[in-house]
């Protein structure tokens, strides 16, 4: 089995619950720390990189442009969360406490 097999129904159940969560209380927010939002920055890139892959695989694409498709993807990433959030993902990086909010 895969790994991303493995951990598929972890993330589909966090998947249901933010889902409930949302739907029960919507008007409050969930108030992630800034390791549970850099968290999940990380598994949305790892995903995204896991289906570029595959979808690069199939297309036969050089590696070379692989590498730049992924340097290109994760600049756009930063750029997103930097546009709607005012915050570097860069900078999470340098936080050292586990349940620092944002």
């Amino acid at each position: 089995m895969a790994y991303g097999e493995k951990i598929s129904p972890i993330l589909e159940e966090i998947e249901d619950t933010l889902w409930e969560f949302e739907s029960n209380y919507p008007t409050i927010p969930h108030k992630f720390t800034t390791m549970g939002f850099r968290a999940a920055i990380k598994i949305f890139m790892a995903c995204l990189m896991d289906k570029m892959w595959i979808k690069q695989e199939k297309e036969k694409v050089d590696f070379k442009i692989r590498l730049d498709l992924a340097e290109q993807a994760g600049k756009d990433i930063r750029a997103l969360v930097k546009k709607y959030t005012d915050i570097d993902s860069h900078d999470l990086y340098k936080v050292k406490k586990k349940n620092t909010k944002l």
